[in-house]
């Protein structure tokens, strides 16, 4: 019970220190010379100011990493650990597809863990792609959006990024629902090494489309935003409407 209670107040005491970050942020945030309100994004506020944290953190820790694991580690390596990963999730894609209503991409998902968990070794290859088997994702907020609810304001998460109200909830489950986190305890070492590798990961993939992001970009918040929503909203709908603006609260098209 004592131990209880004193993770509880941790657990209060990192929600009530990232509360003031967030209302401190807000404060002492301003916007550019020019600036059109945009009305996905009311916290814009909060958001510019959480986005060049954000960034501050990825200029001093994560690109420094990401660029040393890629120059560091040898390609093939890097591909086995990209396709692993790529494996548990296509675990939870199968799922999605599923409530979704679409149960021809969850077969083609199922079959991807099938043939790559064997074939491919647990996953450290991928001769599903070579034989037809295209790889799709999907997650909690591209499913809570296909069951209709709308995006709600963006929101940049505090280290994770661009997202919306919706998608940050998505966020949260899909963290619960992660295989890896229902195999070994949350916040053991081999969790948290997993963790830091996914994450680094990830960040080396981004890094060859920076510079071009950078050189169209007059307003890197803006872009970022922008590019965001659209592919949000393109995966949604699954390609079926061009990607464009939407109400910030039901997710419907401008009229």
């Amino acid at each position: 019970m004592r131990l209880w209670g004193a993770n509880l107040s941790v657990a209060s005491g990192l929600r009530l220190g990232m509360l003031a970050l967030m209302l401190g942020l807000s404060a002492c945030a301003s916007l550019p010379e020019g600036h059109q309100a945009d009305a996905r994004d009311p916290w814009e506020r909060y958001n510019r100011a959480m986005f060049s944290f954000n960034t501050e953190v990825d200029d001093a820790v994560l690109r420094p990493v990401a660029k040393g694991y890629r120059d560091v580690v040898p390609e093939p390596l890097r591909d086995a650990i990209s396709n692993f990963i790529g494996n548990l999730s296509d675990m939870i894609t199968t799922i999605h597809h599923l409530l979704q209503g679409e149960a021809g991409k969850a077969g083609n998902a199922a079959a991807r863990v099938f043939i790559n968990s064997t074939v491919g070794i647990l996953g450290l290859g991928d001769p599903a792609s070579s034989v037809g088997y295209g790889k799709t994702k999907e997650d909690f907020g591209q499913t809570f959006g296909r069951w209709g609810a709308g995006p709600g304001p963006y929101f940049v998460i505090p280290l994770l990024g661009p997202s919306t109200v919706r998608d940050t909830a998505g966020t949260a489950f899909d963290f619960a629902a992660d295989p890896f986190n229902l195999v070994f305890q949350v916040g053991s070492a081999t969790e948290m090494g997993f963790q830091i590798t996914r994450l680094v990961d990830r960040r080396a993939s981004l890094l060859d489309g920076e510079s071009t992001l950078d050189a169209l970009s007059f307003d890197r918040y803006v872009s970022v935003r922008d590019a965001y929503l659209a592919r949000r909203n393109q995966q949604i709908s699954n390609g079926d409407v061009p990607a464009q603006s939407q109400d910030p609260v039901n997710g419907d098209s401008p009229k």
